[in-house]
């Protein structure tokens, strides 16, 4: 699988490799930091695609924090490369060969679902942060079974790992990691649907969201899990 990121495959299929949706993505992990007290000097993205989650991050974080984006795909890296600045560095490389990499606080957004030995990878990148910020999708809903939409997630965005909400945080204590805090998200704006049936079913979800969140992620999905980590 590691092949599509770098032949150019996963770009064809995302050419903006979904920079469109970094501004509410770096807004979330704002939120989840600030909640938590969580001020780092040093933050590292892997997996960062084209950058712009980090280079969010640097517009609205204080001027004395040093940003570091690693990336395996040289398609994605050579989208990074217009937002290098003195505090914004990229790197075409794993994050686990760099020996000499720590950072305060690692990002981990939309990532392990797409890693073969996704708990191997886990235990790794444990060692090289105090704290880690995960998003992850939350493939599996009777929505997406019933309308066999998992294949879909697969063959556009290289899913090959499919979670709920319990086998998401129990992987993460699989790997050793003790669960601060976490909430749901809900997409982001760029993927919302328009038109009279997706304001419906909008209206329909965010009641029943109201009731019963975990059972309105199950039932109707495009839900991820947003989860601050040590």
């Amino acid at each position: 699988m590691d092949n599509i990121y770098k032949n150019g495959t996963y770009l064809k299929e995302n050419p903006t490799w979904h920079a469109e949706d970094s501004l509410w993505k770096a807004e979330q992990i704002l939120t989840i930091m600030n909640r938590n007290d969580i001020n780092p000097k040093t933050v590292c993205e892997v997996g960062c695609g084209a950058g712009e989650i980090l280079h969010q991050l640097y517009r609205k974080l204080p001027e004395n924090v040093i940003f570091s984006g690693y990336e395996i795909s040289p398609q994605a890296f050579a989208l990074c490369q217009k937002k290098t600045n003195d505090r914004l560095k990229f790197y075409l490389k794993d994050v686990i060969e760099d020996t000499k990499a720590y950072f305060d606080i690692i990002l981990c957004i939309d990532l392990f679902e797409h890693i073969e030995d996704y708990l191997g990878f886990l235990k790794k990148i444990k060692e090289k942060s105090d704290y880690t910020v995960f998003h992850i999708p939350l493939d599996i809903s009777v929505n997406k079974v019933m309308f066999r939409r998992l294949i879909k997630r697969r063959e556009k965005f290289g899913h090959i790992h499919y979670f709920t909400k319990e086998t998401a945080l129990a992987s993460l204590k699989d790997a050793g990691y003790e669960i601060i805090d976490y909430n749901y998200t809900h997409l982001g704006p760029v993927f919302l649907e328009q038109g009279l049936g997706a304001f419906l079913l909008k209206y329909v979800r965010n009641l029943f969201y109201l009731i019963h969140k975990d059972l309105t992620a199950t039932i109707f999905g495009d839900y991820s899990l947003l989860v601050l980590a040590k």
